[in-house]
């Protein structure tokens, strides 16, 4: 049984959480992806990895997520950006960082250093999407779609087996949280991990983020037949190696 702990942040508002409580140790931070909530095998995969080595963890599940309070349609970059600051200072408080995004998660993750900077040791993508509301989504919008979405304020995007109800606040929100061209000068551990048949995004978000730490110890791990969620033991494994590569 996965304990689960609830955060709340207003009377009416609640962000649910999983977390490892270590005094002094370094604290695994790990980020979700769109859509997507702390049920999952990855942030199972690295609370018993931290238990494991004696790392703090935290894992938030965002606003309009899971089983946090609020609609996800409410939702939008800088509200998770804010909420994860938020647990950040009140669970891990001035504990060193190391964070771990998925997908969205690593755009997250980039808006934590101006938070976090001093404390911030190390940051591992996996399939990283930094501004993908825009590139690979607003921008591959046909014109009828652009139109329903301003319109009625929200489009409901079909991919796979999903639906994604996409608002058009979400998109704008997501224009005002460009990471891409900014610079990062901490001397940190990066490493970058992107499965090579990733559908999803492209390897070259990853890349990217590479490219914004001008000081930082960086590193690409491409897996060859890696998909977008990584998320089988095989691939679990490789991460976690890389994370302790992270750590030491």
């Amino acid at each position: 049984m996965t304990n689960f702990n609830y955060f709340r942040i207003t009377k009416t508002r609640k962000i649910r959480y999983l977390k490892n409580l270590e005094k002094k140790a370094t604290y695994i931070v790990f980020l979700h992806g769109f859509m997507s909530d702390l049920e999952g095998k990855k942030p199972k995969t690295f609370l018993n990895f931290a238990k494991k080595n004696k790392l703090g963890f935290l894992a938030i599940e965002y606003s309009g997520h899971g089983k946090s309070s609020g609609r996800f349609t409410d939702g939008n970059i800088t509200k998770w950006s804010k909420e994860t600051s938020l647990l950040i200072k009140k669970i891990v408080k001035k504990n060193k960082i190391i964070l771990v995004g998925s997908s969205m998660g690593s755009w997250i993750s980039l808006n934590q250093f101006k938070h976090f900077k001093k404390q911030i040791k190390g940051f591992l993508g996996i399939g990283s999407a930094p501004e993908f509301l825009e590139h690979l989504m607003w921008k591959k919008f046909s014109k009828k779609m652009k139109l329903e979405t301003i319109k009625k304020g929200i489009y409901h995007l079909k991919h796979g087996d999903y639906i994604y109800p996409i608002t058009y606040q979400l998109i704008k929100d997501g224009r005002k949280n460009k990471v891409l061209s900014k610079k990062i000068k901490s001397k940190i551990n990066l490493t970058m991990i992107h499965g090579q048949k990733d559908e999803v995004v492209p390897v070259i978000y990853s890349k990217k983020i590479l490219k914004i730490f001008k000081m930082a110890k960086k590193k690409l791990v491409i897996i060859k037949k890696g998909d977008h969620s990584l998320s089988s033991p095989k691939w679990l494994n490789l991460i976690k190696k890389e994370l302790k590569l992270i750590i030491n």
